[in-house]
């Protein structure tokens, strides 16, 4: 199905538009053809293009002057090109494992997870203060395609955010995870954080803010 839906879109650039937009609730052509250093009409091709296929849809954002501005943002079908990481055999082994084991089983095997992926990541990430260990570690999420990156918000504040979950279906199934990764972030960066979820166009973001980023660790 993903590479089916690949060889459909098959322009490097969309590509570029899809991440982009991923890691946004919605950008305008402009906005778009300043990252991508490419002309108005270009960009604006590829995103008709995008739209007309099912991977894009619009939105108008209210300006304090004039018309409201249109803006590109992705749409459930665009999940294609972020896969899950093998959530459906995880899940059946989970509810496998609960039917056999009880129902405090799968939990206990996710906890055992998340405990093997603390230590592996506190062996890779370095740095004194919280900024430079969520840089750090933004950049290992990065590689494990959660599409993260630390922001900094004027009212939420700074935050590590991922725009992309691979494990959304099993944490829907399973919620504790969300508190368990929530505990494995606070171990890696060495301060609380709060987790957030928001939605936008059907997809999900994950935001964790960071009330001391900046600040150095102690020794």
């Amino acid at each position: 199905m993903f590479l089916r839906i690949a060889r459909d879109i098959a322009k490097p650039q969309t590509f570029a538009i899809l991440d982009l937009l991923k890691r946004s609730t919605g950008l305008p052509v402009k906005e778009l053809a300043k990252a991508m250093k490419m002309s108005y009409m270009g960009v604006k091709q590829h995103c008709t293009e995008l739209e007309k296929k099912g991977f894009l849809d619009t939105w108008r954002r209210p300006g304090e002057v004039g018309r409201p501005e249109k803006l590109y943002r992705l749409t459930e079908k665009a999940a294609a090109f972020y896969p899950e990481s093998g959530n459906e055999l995880t899940l059946e082994i989970l509810h496998s494992i609960q039917q056999i084991y009880g129902p405090s089983a799968p939990d206990k095997l996710l906890f055992n997870h998340f405990a093997k992926k603390t230590e592996a990541y506190l062996k890779k990430v370095k740095g004194r203060s919280v900024s430079e260990r969520a840089t750090a570690f933004a950049k290992l999420r990065n590689l494990e395609g959660h599409c993260a990156e630390v922001e900094y918000d004027p009212q939420a504040g700074f935050r590590l955010v991922e725009y992309h979950h691979p494990m959304k279906e099993i944490a829907t199934a399973f919620p504790s995870i969300r508190q368990m990764e929530t505990q494995m972030i606070q171990k890696i960066l060495m301060t609380d954080v709060q987790r957030v979820e928001e939605r936008a166009s059907g997809l999900t973001k994950v935001a964790w803010v960071i009330p001391t980023l900046g600040h150095a660790l102690a020794s």
